[in-house]
């Protein structure tokens, strides 16, 4: 009986060491990005890509997502995949110092909706574009493109014409791009971190900014700003990256199920985003702020305003006429 009793605490033994070592031969992916956990590209990491990848692995691959900035803001998520301290994370344009066609994420009406800007970056144009970006950088896999949102300007002054910039103050993220076209539209185009925003809203340091509708509500700046023009100026990108070497180290499979998982989440992320555009604009409404449209006399109005940015964008990147043409041919 004895004996008996040993035998079957070592197979207990043996078997409890069995899971533990298939415990930890589970391969772990940390997710890092910026957005908190309502955001449509941050809601596809948890609902689409941690599921789809885990029951395709069959529990091989663990996925850790960490929203709202947890491991870090872009840069840092940037240089952590690069260096491979984490192994995935979701990033804007931070790199667009060192790859110049990065710019096309913050390209001023290149689209004719959000329709066609998720056409362009889920379709033959962004396989492309990933193609080049993952020659350029050897060290980073870009898997695929999701929205960050299409940019809209507020103030908490007057704001419905493109005639009411004239005089204003607008915060803008370090980026040449938004810095010229707010200086083109008659207005004065101050650098303000995200983090510092709503604080520099409320002290009239600054008038007005612009961002997506989703981040003005995520961001509380609807209780500091009352009006929203709705301009679309900027539908901005969100790239899913990986590190090379924690990607190339995966068995075949798993690059696929990866590879696949972060493409549907991007489409789903485009969905969402799309769909929730109405909903947050019925929530602005709701709080106070006074919505406007921007008709098609001001939206040609506006992009004539910022033809000398739009010049200089061209007359800097001579890659730009050929990559936004075929962006805008998209069908």
């Amino acid at each position: 009986m004895r004996f008996a009793k040993k035998i079957l605490a070592a197979a207990a033994a043996l078997g409890f060491l069995a899971l533990s070592c298939e415990r930890d031969d589970r391969i772990t992916v940390k997710v890092g990005d910026t957005w908190s956990p309502t955001h449509p590209i941050a809601r596809a990491m948890d609902e689409v890509f941690r599921p789809q990848v885990e029951a395709q692995s069959e529990g091989a691959i663990r996925v850790e997502v960490y929203h709202s900035g947890m491991l870090g803001n872009e840069q840092t998520l940037w240089d952590s995949v690069r260096n491979g301290a984490i192994e995935m994370a979701i990033v804007g344009s931070v790199m667009n110092s060192e790859y110049r066609p990065m710019l096309i994420s913050d390209w001023p009406f290149l689209y004719r909706d959000l329709e066609h800007a998720k056409k362009v970056w889920t379709g033959d144009f962004a396989d492309d574009f990933i193609a080049g970006f993952n020659a350029h950088f050897p060290a980073v896999k870009l898997l695929s493109v999701g929205p960050n949102s299409a940019r809209a300007f507020t103030s908490s002054r007057p704001l419905r014409s493109v005639g009411d910039f004239r005089g204003q103050r607008f915060r803008v993220p370090a980026n040449p791009i938004h810095t010229g076209l707010v200086t083109d539209l008659g207005a004065s185009a101050q650098v303000v971190p995200l983090n510092d925003l709503f604080s520099a809203l409320q002290t009239g340091v600054v008038d007005g900014q612009d961002n997506g509708m989703v981040t003005v509500l995520s961001e509380n700046l609807s209780e500091v700003q009352g009006f929203l023009l709705e301009t679309n100026h900027i539908v901005a990108t969100m790239q899913i990256i990986a590190n090379a070497r924690f990607f190339g180290r995966l068995s075949e499979e798993h690059r696929e199920i990866v590879r696949g998982a972060a493409r549907d989440a991007a489409l789903w992320a485009w969905g969402e985003y799309i769909r929730s555009i109405d909903e947050d604009r019925e929530e602005l409404i709701r709080r106070g702020v006074t919505v406007t449209p921007l008709s098609g006399a001001d939206r040609e109005a506006m992009i004539e305003a910022i033809r000398p940015t739009l010049d200089r964008l061209h007359a800097e990147n001579p890659w730009a006429a050929d990559l936004t043409a075929r962006a805008r041919g998209v069908k």
